[in-house]
C-alpha cells in the first residue's frame, strides 16, 4: 500500500532536507530567537488592551520575526510568504508551528514590519546580534571595508515638473491623496557603470576576517557613498587598516583616518591630464584583492528591489536584509 504525506515521519523528512543543505534548521537551532524578545517589547501595546476586551491574542513577535527572516531569505512578498508558510513543512518546523496551528496572514506580516518601522526597532535588533556574535568569538578582526551597494525601487513615471517638485520636498499638488500613498517621493535616481538606477543605498562597513556587517547606512541613491564615510567605521576593530574603492577617496576623509588612528587603504585615483603611475597602479591591484571580500556580502545578498514606499519603509527592510546576512554568516562560520 502507497505511504500517504499524513503517515510521513516529519522528523526524518526534516533531516533529509538539512542533509541537502536546507539553511533553516541551522538557523532555528543557533540563532538566539528569545533574545529579541526584550528589543521587541512594547510593538502589542495595543493588543494586549484589545485581548482584555475579549480581542484575539496577536502572533507572537519572535514568530512574527522569523517569517521576516524567511521573506528576505526566500524574497517573498507578504501573500508569497502566507502561501508559503501553509504549503511547506519546512517553513513551519522553522516557525514552530504545527500542521494545525493558524498561519499568520499577509496583512498581519505587514502589520508587524510597520511597527518596526515605526518603534525605530530594527537597529536595536541588529546591535542586539552583533552582541551575541562578539560574544561567541567572531569580534571584528583585521580591519574594516567600507562600500555601498543600490536597492532599486520601481521607477516612477512623473513628467519633469512632477519630478521637481518631488526633489524640493513638494509632492505635486494635483496628486490625489490616493495617489501619493502610492509614489515614492523619497527615492532617487543614479549613474553606475553608465546605468541609471533609482532606489536606495545600502552603505555597509563589514570586518575583513569574518565578513559579517558591523554597522550600516540606509539613504536614497543620489547620496555620495562618501557622505557617510565616518559614521559607518567601526572603531572596535582590532586593527586600524580601512578598505575601501577610489569613490572614498578625498584629501577630508584621509585627514579624518589619520587623526582618528586609522590607516588608510583606500584606493588612489587619478585626475584628467594626471593618470596614476605605474606604482599606485600596483598599490590599487594589492588593495583590491582584500576590498574585494565586501563584494562577497554583496554577492550573497544578491540583487534587490524594495516595493513599499519612502525611506523609513526602504530602510526597515534594507535592515532586515543585513540582519538575516549576519545570521546566515553566523551560522557558517559556527559550523
Amino acid at each position: 500500500m502507497q505511504q500517504s504525506f499524513g503517515d510521513l515521519d516529519c522528523a526524518d523528512c526534516l533531516s533529509w532536507l538539512e542533509r541537502q543543505g536546507d539553511p533553516l534548521p541551522k538557523l532555528k537551532r543557533l540563532i538566539p530567537w528569545e533574545s529579541f524578545r526584550g528589543d521587541s517589547k512594547g510593538l502589542y501595546k495595543k493588543e494586549r488592551q484589545e485581548k482584555r476586551k475579549g480581542g484575539r491574542a496577536p502572533t507572537d513577535c519572535i514568530v512574527m520575526l522569523k517569517i521576516l527572516a524567511l521573506q528576505d531569505m526566500y524574497k517573498l512578498s507578504d501573500n508569497q510568504a502566507e502561501y508559503r508558510i501553509r504549503d511547506r513543512l519546512s517553513f513551519r518546523d522553522f516557525l514552530g508551528l504545527s500542521v494545525s496551528d493558524e498561519v499568520s496572514d499577509a496583512k498581519t506580516v505587514w502589520l508587524f514590519r510597520e511597527r518596526l518601522k515605526d518603534g525605530g526597532l530594527l537597529s536595536g535588533l541588529f546591535e542586539r546580534m552583533l552582541s551575541y556574535v562578539n560574544a561567541a568569538g567572531f569580534r571584528a578582526r583585521k580591519g574594516q571595508i567600507v562600500d555601498a551597494s543600490i536597492v532599486e525601487a520601481p521607477r516612477q513615471r512623473n513628467s519633469r515638473d512632477e519630478n521637481a517638485r518631488i526633489k524640493s520636498g513638494e509632492p505635486p499638488q494635483q496628486w490625489p491623496e490616493a495617489k501619493r500613498r502610492q509614489k515614492d517621493a523619497q527615492a532617487r535616481w543614479t549613474k553606475k557603470h553608465g546605468r541609471s538606477r533609482y532606489g536606495y543605498k545600502n552603505h555597509l562597513s563589514v570586518d575583513y576576517q569574518h565578513k559579517l556587517i558591523r554597522s550600516y547606512q540606509v539613504t536614497d541613491a543620489s547620496v555620495h557613498d562618501s557622505q557617510v564615510f565616518e559614521e559607518l567605521l567601526d572603531p572596535s576593530n582590532t586593527r586600524a587598516e580601512v578598505w575601501a574603492d577610489s569613490a572614498y577617496r578625498s584629501a577630508k576623509i584621509e585627514a579624518y583616518l589619520t587623526g582618528a588612528g586609522y590607516r588608510s587603504r583606500i584606493h588612489r585615483k587619478g585626475a584628467r591630464g594626471q593618470p596614476l603611475s605605474a606604482r599606485s597602479q600596483e598599490a590599487n591591484r594589492k588593495r583590491s584583492r582584500h576590498r574585494a571580500r565586501v563584494e562577497h556580502v554583496f554577492a550573497q545578498q544578491g540583487e534587490r528591489l524594495v516595493r513599499t514606499v519612502g525611506k523609513a519603509r526602504a530602510a526597515v527592510k534594507v535592515g532586515l536584509q543585513n540582519l538575516v546576512y549576519n545570521m546566515r554568516r553566523f551560522v557558517w562560520l559556527v559550523g
